[in-house]
């Protein structure tokens, strides 16, 4: 057992593994001997129950039923694993294992490694077999839309009451990873293998210490229906390692895991976001950063919905961010990283980015950093920071907003300041363009809390003027087929699908979830949370939520076209390029658009600012 557990311990996903974990899953497995040509795996047939290592010889794999004659998919050597996606899914997903000549492989059973899948370590190197490729043709993987479908098990459930020694031995018993504590308040507890031996083992604690004094509370959680990329999301912002999934009524229907993302297409991208996160100089972060948009690429062609590709481009870009930022402040020990609060702006904020947005940000700086010299070399680091994002193949507009700027790096009184000017005075000092900016800031570095300008705006009802002139801006870039612009030019044959049609949505979204004092940043969401609200019906809103998902499909679409034939990501389409369907599908989404402003305007004609702000009682 002791040959079994050094070889393991050589190999991913094993080698993240300490020593007590390998030799309790060394004393599980078992050695295997196979000739030349004998079958040695058929997931197709029938359940796989363990998990195979080849420790020597060679092994031949067909990932696809039909067993192409031409010769096998891979070829696995000594360390090679296969079998994890069929144990993992209890599917019959394959492969067909052939010994290539005298083959010796370790046989691991279900119950000894799924937890070493739960953990990151674990979802990264099974993202790792789905590479991000520039084309992908043919997928036979299978596609999860929503978090129930990743739902394996019945939850491992527990109380606040046991101990950390009886939790343990739960989790032990069900071989888990993790327990879930329901709490009195309706909300739900976590404590995981990871968390007992951070909070407990490593300080010394007591193992008679009550698990609710050492639990992750509250915990993340995840409701039904919800779409599988918006958990990953959660996973990876928050470095999850169990997520419960309830009900919209609270109750507790199951856990996903990070090892459960293995077959949802979102998951390749957590392979990218940690070869990005390690990414160790400037060249290596450039070089992992340019696969970003062939992630896009492979994700649409899979069939992923727009939302599910953005968000997950979001993720990714916001790893991208933060690593610049580490690298760059790295090579400046004169500047504290803990002195700024980094804020994504724009589309990457609301996790919408496509692949032609600019990467937009803003700085929030500690008080301490008061001094003109101080915020000059901290504007130049950001500089620098900029050009890093550039030779990662992001976009940066200098003239924009950009935390380089004066205007977009302030202290934290001194953004409240502003937005306080920007409440009373929309109009002076572009009030209005910079608060929308704003209202769409996300941290992703720094303090999570600092959101200034979103806490001024929070009493924006309570200024009638500034919220009839907020909707006067918003309504004020019109949906439309043809500029002005476009007829002087005669650029018939084109069309501005980001100025002309999506945001238009976008600054409805805005305005409307300010309206009912909603948080969300998206603008799908936005859009739910202010449906049935006096100036934006329930039908409209679920229309232009419709519209918004259709015209991003069709971006995207487009600038995937172009990416393939090695041209710049572009807003502006040219029409003949498109399907006839795609063309027609514009169009009656610039119409739909179109009507929801018309009637926002007349609405705010005759109702005042209280009335199509608050509901009639």
């Amino acid at each position: 057992m002791v040959q079994i557990a050094e070889f393991l311990a050589a190999y991913p996903p094993f080698d993240s593994l300490d020593e007590s974990e390998i030799a309790r899953i060394a004393a599980s497995s078992r050695l295997e001997h196979h000739e030349s040509g004998s079958q040695i795996m058929d997931g197709f047939s029938r359940p796989v129950e363990e998990l195979a290592v080849v420790v020597a010889g060679q092994v031949e794999l067909w990932n696809s039923p039909d067993h192409k004659p031409d010769g096998p998919d891979e070829i696995l050597g000594p360390g090679g694993v296969f079998g994890y996606s069929a144990m993992l899914t209890g599917s019959s997903i394959g492969p067909l294992a052939i010994a290539a000549g005298p083959v010796q492989v370790c046989r691991v059973p279900n119950h000894a490694v799924r937890a070493v899948f739960s953990s990151l370590a674990g979802a990264e190197f099974l993202a790792r077999k789905l590479t991000v490729a520039q084309r992908t043709d043919s997928l036979s993987i299978n596609d999860y839309g929503t978090v129930d479908e990743l739902i394996r098990t019945a939850p491992v459930v527990g109380s606040g009451s046991m101990t950390v020694r009886e939790a343990a031995s739960v989790i032990t018993e069900h071989r888990s990873g993790y327990i879930v504590i329901p709490c009195s308040d309706g909300r739900f507890g976590v404590l995981t293998d990871r968390d007992i031996r951070a909070r407990v083992v490593a300080t010394g604690a007591d193992l008679r210490t009550p698990v609710h004094e050492v639990m992750t509370f509250p915990a993340i959680t995840a409701v039904t229906n919800a779409p599988a990329s918006d958990v990953l999301v959660n996973i990876l912002e928050h470095d999850l390692t169990c997520v419960p999934v309830v009900d919209p009524g609270g109750k507790l229907r199951g856990v996903v895991l990070p090892g459960d993302f293995v077959n949802a297409p979102a998951g390749i991208s957590v392979d990218l976001r940690e070869q990005i996160t390690r990414a160790d100089s400037i060249d290596t972060l450039q070089d992992r950063g340019k696969r970003m948009r062939y992630l896009v690429a492979d994700l649409l062609r899979r069939g992923r919905p727009s939302f599910e590709v953005t968000a997950v481009l979001s993720v990714v870009t916001d790893a991208v961010v933060r690593r610049a930022l580490e690298i760059v402040l790295g090579e400046h020990p004169e500047l504290d990283p803990a002195a700024l609060t980094w804020l994504s702006l724009g589309s990457n904020a609301r996790r919408e980015p496509v692949l032609s947005s600019d990467v937009d940000s803003a700085v929030s700086f500690a008080e301490s950093v008061n001094d003109p010299e101080s915020k000059a070399a901290y504007r130049a680091a950001f500089a620098e920071v900029g050009e890093v994002l550039r030779g990662c193949g992001l976009s940066i507009d200098s003239n924009g907003a950009s935390a380089e700027m004066p205007l977009f790096s302030r202290t934290h009184s001194q953004w409240q300041e502003a937005a306080q000017q920007w409440l009373v005075s929309p109009l002076d000092n572009k009030g209005m363009i910079l608060a929308s900016l704003l209202l769409d800031g996300r941290p992703i570095w720094g303090d999570p809390g600092v959101t200034a300008v979103s806490e001024v705006f929070g009493n924006v009802r309570s200024h009638p003027g500034t919220m009839r002139l907020l909707l006067a801006e918003s309504l004020s870039y019109r949906a439309k087929l043809r500029s002005m612009r476009d007829v002087l030019s005669r650029r018939g044959g084109t069309f501005d699908i980001k100025s002309h049609a999506l945001i238009p949505v976008i600054n409805i979204a805005r305005w409307a979830a300010l309206s009912v004092q909603s948080p969300e940043l998206g603008t799908r969401a936005r859009l739910g949370a202010a449906a049935g609200s006096p100036m934006l019906t329930e039908d409209n809103a679920n229309t232009l939520i419709e519209v918004f998902e259709v015209l991003q499909k069709i971006r995207l679409t487009y600038q995937v076209a172009q990416l393939d034939r090695g041209e710049r990501a572009t807003d502006v389409l040219t029409m003949s390029r498109l399907s006839p369907l795609d063309r027609s599908l514009v169009g009656q989404a610039v119409r739909e658009v179109s009507a929801v402003q018309r009637r926002m305007e007349n609405m705010s004609h005759y109702l005042s600012v209280r009335e199509f702000v608050d509901p009639p009682a």
